[in-house]
């Protein structure tokens, strides 16, 4: 059961920003689209993260069902994470946030 599974919603866009409007949930999101990434290679591709939120978007994530861990028992552990096939549905609206970012971001990188 989600994170999110008993509450109720006003409209779909809130529905949406419940599950992935966390802090670092959308980059996440992003950054697994169509790829198997272990805890590390996230942390470094998002490195404002604390390790505290990061492991703690990642485990709201899991319990809504859009991404899927798998840890291998060898030593020291290792733990890959990927989208699940409800987590890839949304492809779209990860395409369109960063398409809309890109068009609003200026040459430094700053939003206008």
């Amino acid at each position: 059961m989600g994170v999110h599974s008993k509450r109720e919603f006003n409209c779909p866009v809130d529905a949406t920003i419940s599950l992935i409007g966390g802090k670092y949930k959308a980059v996440i999101l992003w950054h697994l689209k169509g790829n198997t990434l272990r805890y590390s290679e996230l942390h470094r591709r998002i490195p404002k993260a604390t390790d505290k939120m990061l492991a703690q978007q990642l485990r709201e994530l899991e319990q809504d069902g859009l991404i899927k861990r798998v840890v291998y028992p060898v030593v020291p552990p290792k733990t890959e994470y990927s989208l699940t096939p409800e987590g890839e549905t949304l492809y779209p609206v990860l395409d369109a946030m960063c398409d809309w970012g890109a068009k609003h971001m200026g040459q430094s990188g700053q939003m206008h």
